[in-house]
């Protein structure tokens, strides 16, 4: 199977690690190394090669950054981790809410005046490095080696799986479109793609270095003429060359900076993906530099019809997977003897049994009891918990299938469910409810609409800390900018992106709820009566069943009620045809009304 049960994190190594790292600060002048999660493209997953702040801290979640001084180790992390970074990183570091303290914040209380800050130009973005340098006027920000690289002897070697093509039936578009559309938008003479999601959506192909997104590691240079330089390690072009044609030359990874250095004209960065090493290699060949958007990032969130096609069989083909799943779990879970690692298996073998999985499309989370209360929390061999009842299991899971992605989360309860889980399950819902059933004009942000999820909660006096809804790409990242549902979103929703809808609440020791829905925008039908503005709403694509056990329909609106019966009806006219016996048994009496 995808998913490995293995335990991953060893905070039992961290004060030697720690110590070996402040012996070579030592040796370099240095008060301070900052060790980031991201690896040179910023991603949010990483190989083993680059997991740099896992294996000096243990703490193994896909956001945080640790700061090291000769006294001091910080681990910081959002409110999704807090608990899990407290679980995994060794006791010499400390855990630090962030963003409410930031890294230059943390900088200036533990270090005197004038310090030297060492950091990997290739780690950090020009974003990242702009900001430290305004917030510490007084800090020698030192770019450097890697100094994690040089302390890991024993470094796993950088993945090295060759590209291969997407091909045109599902991409929609030919990479010789793509790439002259880009081109006519490019706001210099070239740009520099540093995100392997925008050079595989360009040139239609993808790769297998990273597990669960099928991204091509690799840097590219994209002229105004519509040619495109592609940089990766040797060999991993060699399957795709022909697909590739003549106007996308393949070179090894080695060529890059020199490359770059050559470059005449002006080159188009964005600030918040690209290394800062690249700014730093432009500035210091007088290359005029030309901040803007990578050029990919916002016609590869706006998705065509063929790729909305698939992503609407991708979904269909899940949502039967996770009919069959929810049933085996209601008939198996009351007899005992479950374990979350079981329950695990069973979902991915159940999407296996699909014949077109190509990989899960993160690790599943799966949790009970107090597990679901952490919203990332993976399983391990060492973690693993018995299904009991009267607690609420959370899974959210996903499924990376050549024509589309899929992530989803449902709660369910094993025997009785306790006051508070049908409380707070009705209250998620209504957040759901709130969302899908949204009316919008044209370029009104997720920002904007992150609120009608969460009113239900604040209404109670509750919330969640992570955000509403993300981006979701075609057989690709599963979290996929610029695009999502968060009070901290600028980015306009336009037609064809989409998104999930995943509100939660989660109450630390005791239990957690999490309903997610993916969908696409859209644009809105014509209603009588109103003015001539553009309006979008969204479109569901998820069709699975909720928890009817743990809704309160006395919380409920008539409308809401409406909702959810249509979309229960719905849910069992699109999938009765492709199960049987007891889960067809099951589907029918999940989605009858209430």
């Amino acid at each position: 199977m995808f998913q490995s049960f293995s335990v991953s994190s060893f905070p039992e190594q961290g004060p030697t690690r720690l110590n070996a790292l402040r012996d070579i600060m030592k040796q370099r002048a240095v008060d301070a190394f900052i060790v980031p999660l991201a690896d040179v493209h910023q991603g949010e997953y990483v190989s083993p090669h680059d997991a740099r702040l896992a294996w000096l801290t243990g703490f193994t979640g896909s956001a945080g950054f640790c700061v090291v001084t000769n006294d001091h180790a910080a681990l910081f992390v959002d409110g999704r981790y807090t608990v899990q970074a407290r679980a995994q990183a060794a006791d010499v570091f400390t855990t630090v809410g962030w963003p409410a303290t930031t890294c230059a914040m943390w900088i200036k209380d533990m270090l005197a005046a004038g310090p030297r800050v060492a950091y990997d130009p290739w780690l950090h973005t020009m974003d990242d490095i702009s900001t430290l340098t305004r917030d510490l006027p007084d800090v020698d920000l030192h770019p450097t080696d890697n100094l994690i690289d040089l302390i890991w002897h024993d470094q796993p070697a950088a993945a090295n799986k060759p590209f291969f093509v997407h091909p045109l039936d599902h991409a929609g578009v030919s990479h010789d479109h793509k790439r002259m559309g880009i081109a006519d938008a490019l706001k210099g003479d070239a740009a520099v793609l540093a995100q392997p999601d925008s050079i595989a959506w360009l040139l239609n192909i993808r790769g297998a270095d990273i597990e669960r997104n099928p991204v091509p590691q690799s840097f590219a240079i994209a002229h105004n003429t519509g040619k495109v330089d592609l940089f990766a390690l040797s060999g991993k072009c060699d399957p795709i060359r022909d697909h590739l044609g003549p106007d996308v030359v393949c070179h090894d990874i080695d060529a890059f900076t020199s490359q770059i250095a050559k470059l005449t004209g002006s080159i188009q960065l964005d600030p918040k993906t690209t290394p800062v090493a690249i700014q730093q290699i432009c500035a210091e060949n007088g290359i005029e530099i030309i901040d803007a958007q990578d050029p990919c990032s916002l016609p590869k969130s706006k998705k065509n019809a063929v790729e909305i096609n698939g992503a609407k069989a991708a979904a269909h083909r899940d949502g039967v997977a996770m009919v069959r799943f929810l049933a085996w779990v209601d008939d198996t879970a009351p007899k005992g003897g479950l374990t979350e690692i079981d329950v695990v298996k069973k979902l991915e073998s159940l999407r296996q049994d699909t014949g077109m999985l190509r990989d899960i499309s993160f690790e599943t989370i799966c949790g009970v009891g107090a597990h679901a209360a952490l919203p990332h929390y993976r399983v391990s061999e060492a973690s693993n918990a018995p299904v009991v009842p009267n607690d609420l299991l959370l899974v959210d899971s996903g499924g990376q299938y050549q024509d589309g992605t899929t992530d989803i989360t449902r709660t369910m309860i094993v025997g009785t469910p306790k006051p508070d889980h049908i409380k707070c399950y009705t209250l998620v819902l209504k957040g759901v409810i709130a969302l899908s059933c949204a009316r919008f004009p044209s370029r009104v942000t997720g920002g904007h609409l992150d609120s009608l999820a969460r009113y239900p909660l604040w209404s109670e006096g509750l919330d969640f800390d992570h955000g509403t809804g993300h981006g979701i790409g075609s057989y690709l990242c599963v979290h996929e900018g610029p695009q999502s549902i968060s009070g901290r979103s600028t980015v306009p929703l336009e037609e064809g992106m989409i998104l999930s809808n995943e509100p939660g609440y989660y109450r630390e020791g005791d239990f957690g709820i999490r309903i997610e829905n993916l969908m696409v925008v859209a644009p809105a039908p014509d209603i009588a009566g109103a003015d001539d503005r553009k309006m979008m709403v969204f479109d569901t694509l998820t069709y699975v069943p909720f928890d009817r056990r743990l809704i309160d329909t006395t919380r409920l609106n008539r409308a809401e009620l409406d909702w959810i019966n249509a979309y229960h009806h719905d849910t069992l006219q699109r999938l009765k045809g492709d199960v049987e016996g007891r889960t067809l048994d099951w589907l029918k009496a999940a989605c009858a009304p209430i």
